[in-house]
């Protein structure tokens, strides 16, 4: 077996940000005692009007549980507050597979025996135009983390496509340089999303044994970088049930709040995925994240800071989907296909990352929105 590189230094032409905020991040994460509160501290929490990483600290703990009602009362109230009734609505597409990456977890990793498949420009656009006939205004556009197979340029054009059909331009891809990231935005990205997976350097180093991903720094910094390119808004997210969920939480909350400190400008978003089973092995699941204590993950994101978006995915069935977006969640994802294609007549050319749980088109979301009293929003970003 080959010898590993050392998963805290950078590959050669990874830009490097001089930045005190991964060793800030991990230095609060290591701290916390999540056993140590008590009911007098979620209660002390649930009562400010300004929320501290102390108090979100506690609302993430144990202890917390028993006021999950309570605690979901004040995240209504919060959501409300700052985004109306308002459920914004998206879909993703995947435009591409390949990836050079060694995920034990993932269904993309290089060494899954997958379909691979890449949408040449064409294809794209079909995709999109289909996508775009169902009313949607927000498009997510992910790749596996292959440099190779779907450079920069790829994405970028994949971008100006989007533009034409959507008002809202997201990417989840592998992580860039701030120029690169710059490239992006130039051709119509708004957003970039990153997910973190697992905030512990020692178990992050145990899951992703080779490709660019392997570089946990790097990826810590993504959406700095992302930042720094002019992206107007970032999401962050640990994979719930990789590692110890509630430290995974408490930390990406650290990390977009330090973020956003120190770029006031910069929106905020949240994903608040959950492991799920994968091509080739339907044994990985989360580990002790069941719904309550998803839940309650989503709702400290909401009070902790309130402005942010959260997005609730397809990872979760229909009826916890429809519950929370009633509490705390301000964005939904519809009509969702996580293969290669197949949202056009021609099928899916690739093989997905992972099975959904809500196949549900964007019509039948759209009218789950508005039973609940809520406004599904097509589009939350204007132009001028």
């Amino acid at each position: 077996m080959k010898e590993r590189i050392n998963h805290m230094e950078y590959m050669e032409g990874m830009e490097i940000i001089n930045s005190s905020m991964l060793d800030d991040v991990i230095s609060a994460m290591n701290n916390y005692d999540y056993n140590k509160y008590t009911e007098q501290d979620v209660k002390k929490a649930l009562s400010g009007d300004i929320v501290s990483p102390e108090n979100f600290a506690a609302l993430l703990s144990p202890a917390a549980l028993p006021f999950l009602e309570e605690i979901a009362q004040r995240a209504q109230v919060e959501t409300r507050k700052h985004f109306g009734n308002s459920v914004a609505m998206f879909t993703p597409l995947y435009i591409a597979n390949y990836c050079e990456n060694y995920c034990v977890y993932c269904g993309f990793n290089r060494y899954n025996k997958i379909r691979r498949a890449k949408l040449t420009e064409q294809e794209i656009e079909n995709e999109m135009r289909t996508i775009s006939k169902t009313g949607l205004q927000e498009i997510l556009l992910l790749t596996g983390e292959s440099r190779s197979m779907s450079d920069v340029n790829y994405i970028a054009n994949a971008c100006v496509a989007a533009k034409k059909y959507f008002k809202v331009v997201g990417v989840e891809v592998y992580p860039m340089n701030s120029d690169e990231y710059a490239v992006l935005h130039q051709n119509g990205a708004d957003f970039v999303t990153v997910f973190q997976e697992t905030y512990n350097s020692d178990k992050y180093e145990t899951l992703h044994l080779e490709g660019h991903k392997r570089i946990f720094p790097y990826r810590f910094y993504a959406q700095e970088r992302a930042i720094l390119g002019g992206m107007r808004g970032v999401g962050f997210a640990a994979l719930l049930g990789l590692d110890d969920f509630r430290k995974d939480a408490f930390a990406t909350g650290m990390h977009a709040y330090l973020l956003q400190k120190k770029y006031p400008h910069a929106e905020i978003a949240f994903s608040c995925p959950r492991l799920r089973p994968i091509i080739n092995n339907d044994k990985i699941n989360p580990r002790d994240v069941h719904e309550p204590q998803l839940l309650q993950v989503i709702c400290a994101y909401r009070i902790f800071m309130p402005f942010a978006s959260i997005t609730i995915s397809t990872r979760e069935c229909e009826r916890f989907r429809n519950n929370v977006i009633n509490i705390a969640a301000t964005k939904i994802s519809a009509g969702v296909d996580v293969g290669i294609g197949g949202h056009t007549d021609g099928g899916k050319k690739g093989d997905g990352q992972f099975e959904i749980s809500d196949p549900r088109n964007v019509d039948e979301v759209f009218d789950a929105i508005k039973e609940q009293g809520l406004q599904p929003v097509m589009s939350d970003y204007i132009y001028v």
